[in-house]
């Protein structure tokens, strides 16, 4: 008897790949292509979406094919994405008019802080629950019809087609025949009314975006076309859209209303589950869409650090005292403290709580005495010290306090890390069997679009814990460290 599986399609900022999940949640096949990443100029970020797109199908073949060799019958496929990363394509030839701009991208500050002074802030936080910062797409979108010659005069036209990669991606797996997205990105661009669930004109008239460009918004389980026949050897339905961080809570079961997760990648985000009411964040926090199924939005808080799991790339490839991300456990262990040093990774700018396109990051407290183990361990300490951030701030907006915080990412597999976290976070760290829960996410919203899966207590019984972490480290160190942190911070903002 033939075993049915889902496949994902997990496109992040530095890899993309695919996984085929059995109906258990478990991984059966996988394959995974790194991504280059391209900074043209001091603060710009890009890719190239025709790699994406070549990458996406190569891995997708790999493991649809591994998964039907062990006996699958591949019933779907999800995809979840890096989110605001922004392309805009030729509809007629399919190709891109730019590099595609990725959502650690500030070439847009100027423009931001353009609209804030004439006073367009409250505006845009009211309809979309976002901040008017250079992350999203909006302004990355209005920034390519301003700067590709004869741009804007094609848009306008009808002629190009604008869309995050889940966009990108569902354009070129089905031929051209299917330009939509999912509520959870839309909700991700500045110009989607999140309360009237729309593309909303007077977003579209201030970011001076024509409405021919914009894909359609459908729930994210449901029809999304099949992919081309000639791809995998047979059309194979399209059932599930989600942005990484939004699958990322999907596959970690947080379906109730505070149910919250935090995933450890390239950056790092925290969300949690409001249900059907929209929360405002007074400390700096976000408003986004978790998902949407059978058309009734969830809404979600989120908080964003830009830079997480990226220090340690930075560590590798910027400073070249690693050869291998693992190593940062040994040498973190290898000494008892940082010595004082502290990072603050603002390589992109500062998210969190700050917002703050202008800081730069800052390696600071260093001797004659520093040496890699040091830097190494400032590296990891850094991300523990931002997700509190976040973790104060929700709870400063009346967010209950989790007894367990369900994490996941390939950061986490760093167990000195994870110990860390939980001693500055004061709370028990818990990692579920499948770290890679964006995908195990995609996955689930492509089954429950396929009818796989029947409804959400299915799909929650997915989700398996592996291994906890208790706080061990006493209340006046953990602030010690802490209040280090904050004033190096305050060393870097700008506003």
């Amino acid at each position: 008897m033939t075993a049915t599986a889902v496949v994902a399609i997990d496109q992040g900022t530095t890899s993309t790949r695919a996984i085929a999940f059995d109906l258990a949640g478990t991984g059966v096949a996988s394959a995974q292509r790194e991504l280059p990443q391209s900074y043209p100029l001091p603060g710009r970020v890009e890719h190239d979406p025709e790699r994406i797109r070549d990458d996406a199908f190569e891995v997708a073949r790999e493991v649809i094919e591994a998964a039907e060799a062990l006996g699958y019958q591949v019933a779907a496929i999800g995809i979840t994405n890096q989110r605001e990363t922004t392309v805009v394509w030729e509809r007629a030839s399919g190709r891109p008019i730019h590099p595609a701009i990725v959502w650690q991208d500030r070439r847009t500050a100027n423009e931001c802080a353009e609209l804030r002074e004439a006073g367009h802030e409250g505006l845009i936080e009211r309809r979309t629950g976002l901040r008017l910062d250079p992350y999203f797409s909006g302004t990355k979108l209005a920034w390519i019809l301003d700067n590709v010659p004869g741009a804007r005069e094609a848009a306008g036209k009808g002629e190009l087609a604008f869309g995050t990669i889940d966009t990108w991606l569902l354009w070129c797996l089905t031929g051209g025949r299917v330009h939509a997205t999912d509520a959870s990105n839309a909700s991700r661009t500045l110009l989607y009314d999140i309360d009237e669930g729309r593309w909303h004109p007077e977003l579209l008239e201030l970011l001076r975006v024509p409405a021919a460009v914009l894909p359609e918004v459908r729930d994210s389980a449901g029809d999304f076309g099949k992919t081309s026949a000639g791809l995998f050897g047979r059309a194979i339905p399209l059932r599930g859209v989600a942005g990484d961080q939004q699958a990322a809570t999907f596959g970690q079961a947080a379906f109730e209303p505070g149910g919250m997760k935090f995933t450890y990648g390239t950056g790092a985000f925290a969300l949690l589950n409001t249900g059907a009411d929209r929360l405002a964040s007074r400390h700096g926090l976000l408003t986004t869409v978790a998902w949407q199924l059978g058309g009734e939005r969830t809404y979600a808080l989120e908080g964003s650090i830009f830079v997480a799991g990226a220090s340690v790339q930075w560590l590798r490839d910027g400073l070249g005292i690693i050869s291998d991300a693992a190593e940062t456990e040994a040498l973190a262990r290898s000494v008892d403290s940082t010595g004082g040093v502290v990072l603050v990774p603002a390589f992109v700018g500062l998210g969190g709580i700050h917002w703050d396109p202008g800081a730069r990051a800052a390696l600071l407290g260093m001797t004659r005495d520093t040496g890699r183990p040091e830097i190494a361990r400032a590296a990891l300490e850094a991300v523990a010290y931002q997700s509190r951030e976040l973790i104060d701030a929700m709870q400063a907006d009346g967010a209950p306090r989790p007894d367990t915080l369900r994490v996941d990412g390939g950061f986490t597999r760093n167990d000195w890390a994870m110990q860390f976290l939980a001693d500055i976070l004061d709370l028990e760290i818990g990692r579920p069997v499948v770290t890679e829960t964006t995908a195990l996410g995609a996955a689930m919203l492509g089954g429950l679009g396929a009818g796989v899966f029947v409804d959400l207590r299915e799909v929650q019984a997915l989700w398996r814990h592996d291994r906890a972490w208790r706080p061990v480290m006493d209340a006046e160190m953990r602030e010690t460290l802490y209040s280090g942190w904050r004033r190096a911070v305050a060393r870097v903002l700008t506003n």
